[in-house]
């Protein structure tokens, strides 16, 4: 019987689906649009506990600065700090807008491995039927009794309907 798979995924089919998924990945990232990759970029900065100190140092000094605590230094924003909580709550827009922005592409790509995952199981459903009703076909050729297990053997060798499981599934699960 011949293999469908490539000599080196016969070899050693973990390695080769690390690395088809680790291409896979490498190809998402290629995708990125620039917008995306400046984002992703911000986020990433931004979610980091060097940023945190970085503001927290620099509101303490703020703070400290016009609260008239270090001697010699002039207040440039009393309190209570307007221009410190505009720069701050514009700083927290647009921060907002990256984040949305690199979770938009997190979820469309998480949504296109929920479709390869789908298609996947689909296709591995197919298969399972085809070798039960094969196996089904070879026990009856060869005499075996296989009428024990039956009824359990001829609802698995049946194709699933998807869209009736879905909408099965979909009346039994809860609202949100």
């Amino acid at each position: 019987m011949e293999s469908s798979m490539p000599p080196r995924a016969a070899e050693n089919p973990t390695q080769y689906n690390i690395d088809a998924i680790a291409r896979m990945e490498h190809d998402a990232v290629g995708r990125r649009t620039r917008t995306e990759r400046v984002s992703s970029l911000i986020t990433k900065l931004v979610g980091s506990m060097g940023f945190l100190l970085a503001q927290l140092l620099l509101i303490t000094g703020w703070s400290l600065v016009n609260l008239h605590v270090i001697p010699g230094v002039k207040a440039f924003d009393p309190f209570p700090f307007g221009v410190l909580a505009l720069v701050v709550s514009s700083e927290g827009v647009f921060l907002t807008i990256f984040v949305l922005i690199s979770q938009n592409r997190m979820s469309r790509q998480s949504e296109r491995r929920s479709h390869l995952d789908l298609q996947v199981s689909m296709l591995s459903e197919q298969e399972l039927t085809t070798i039960l009703q094969m196996l089904q076909k070879l026990c009856q050729h060869v005499g075996v009794d296989v009428d024990a297990s039956k009824r359990e053997i001829q609802s698995f060798s049946e194709t699933t309907d998807v869209q009736k499981l879905a909408s099965e599934l979909q009346e039994k699960l809860p609202e949100e």
